[in-house]
């Protein structure tokens, strides 16, 4: 994994991105060179200039179509017609650059054209055809498992179930390790030393998940002989932080937490944080103003006023405000005044509604809560007081999701179906506590990325 501005990259996803870039780049700087009968300045800077900005441009459409995602859940049919989104996408971009800024002579817009449509449709045809733009085992990673208990039967289950370029080598049983979750054929016999293991399997990195590191359960001088050797030694809320992108509840520790880096406050990115808010919101609330007012005639048209409704929700350092939204329910949703999970297919829902929650319009009037200050554009989502008081004291650390202000979308909603359980909330608390951790503007820009793709193809809508 690579880490960019405090967020885990998959080195494969970096290398797929460096690749398209240059292959766009390069296309485009060869088909002006030859026009040009060599490799002058002039080409180069009108090459990288365009190139740049069409490379820039399709890769942010690819982000948000989930194509570079780490692991990769789509299946083969959705990645087909992603590929051809992309594609169309692509030509698009490429046009409306060359418009704004065409090639002047001796440089024609049919050379550079015939070189970007064959690296694009080479892209489309890899992609289609289930096909990547690395083979596998140029980025391969080998890991061992250390331990073969519980904690090491969820490591290697995540490692197998998510990944095909990961390779996991086996398991390395613990001196104190006296029962195990795992293959036996897998686990290496403690006959031969950590060090002998890892060379003879040419391990690149090593997962420690005991379920007991004490009383000299760690070979520590193997482990840092290891690390010396360049083999990278993780432990496993680490690896799930890397691997993941979610805080594990299972592993990870108040010391963990509390000695580790990120949490990180700072008034710079207070502010910065406070004017992408404002500029992004109002930007938004310009472009959504059309749609809003559509869906305000429909919902009154259906079934009368009222058309927004608000309601409580916990916000920052646990202060109470209120949440304004599109009414998606029958006015009775709630005529006994117990609070309910929403589920996913919920008889209260109106069909406007439905729709709404589904292309997310619903949630568009919360930008005046951000204009406000009670919400941020990125953030964990605000939940009712009711269910936090609940979520409070049977999931531990929930509490640490109030420290920053409440998102309009968020790490969770697009790492996570819709949730109307406490066993979802605590899956979607680990990716909300790996957000609060490592929550910066260049996440924040990937999560807002990411939820376009959210939003288009109506991943986990209600």
């Amino acid at each position: 994994m690579i880490k960019i501005f405090s967020h885990y990259f998959h080195r494969r996803t970096m290398w797929q991105i460096m690749v398209y870039s240059a292959l766009i780049v390069g296309a485009l700087s060869i088909s002006l060179a030859l026009q040009a009968g060599m490799f002058n300045a002039v080409a180069i800077s009108a090459s990288l200039g365009r190139g740049g900005l069409m490379a820039a441009g399709i890769l942010t459409v690819n982000f948000a179509l989930g194509l570079y995602e780490r692991p990769n859940k789509l299946t083969l049919g959705q990645v087909r017609a992603r590929a051809v989104l992309s594609f169309l996408c692509f030509l698009a971009i490429a046009a409306g650059i060359l418009m704004i800024l065409p090639l002047q002579p001796p440089y024609h817009n049919t050379h550079a054209w015939g070189a970007l449509l064959l690296i694009a449709s080479g892209m489309l045809v890899v992609r289609f055809f289930g096909g990547d733009i690395l083979p596998t085992a140029y980025s391969v990673q080998r890991v061992l498992i250390f331990g073969t208990g519980n904690r090491a039967r969820i490591v290697g289950q995540s490692l197998q179930r998510n990944d095909p370029s990961v390779e996991l080598v086996g398991y390395f049983l613990g001196s104190q390790e006296k029962e195990s979750d795992v293959a036996v054929r897998s686990i290496f016999s403690r006959e031969s030393s950590l060090t002998e293991v890892v060379k003879k399997n040419r391990v690149d990195e090593i997962v420690v998940a005991l379920n007991e590191r004490r009383g000299g359960s760690m070979p520590l001088s193997e482990l840092l002989d290891c690390k010396l050797k360049g083999i990278q030694v993780i432990d496993i809320a680490t690896h799930f932080e890397r691997f993941l992108g979610q805080i594990h509840l299972e592993a990870v520790s108040a010391g963990w937490l509390i000695f580790g880096d990120g949490f990180r406050q700072g008034f710079v990115r207070s502010i910065i944080k406070w004017a992408f808010d404002v500029i992004g919101a109002t930007v938004l609330l310009l472009l959504a103003a059309p749609v809003m007012v559509v869906a305000a005639f429909l919902i009154f048209i259906e079934g009368g006023g009222p058309i927004f409704y608000r309601q409580e929700r916990i916000g920052l350092h646990g202060r109470i405000f209120n949440v304004i939204k599109f009414r998606s329910m029958r006015q009775d949703a709630e005529k006994d005044g117990m609070p309910r999970w929403a589920s996913a297919a919920d008889a209260r829902v109106t069909r406007v509604g439905k729709l709404m929650r589904k292309m997310r319009i619903d949630e568009l009037p919360q930008l005046f809560c951000v204009l406000k200050g009670d919400m941020s554009l990125v953030g964990p989502r605000p939940e009712r007081p009711y269910f936090v008081d609940q979520l409070t004291r049977e999931i531990p650390y929930y509490a640490i999701r109030h420290s920053i202000k409440p998102g309009l979308t968020g790490w969770a909603q697009v790492r996570y179906h819709y949730g109307a359980s406490v066993e979802d909330t605590t899956q979607k608390l680990q990716y909300d506590l790996y957000y609060v951790k490592n929550h910066s503007w260049f996440l924040d820009v990937v999560i807002l990325f990411e939820t376009v793709g959210v939003v288009l193809t109506g991943k986990g809508a209600q």
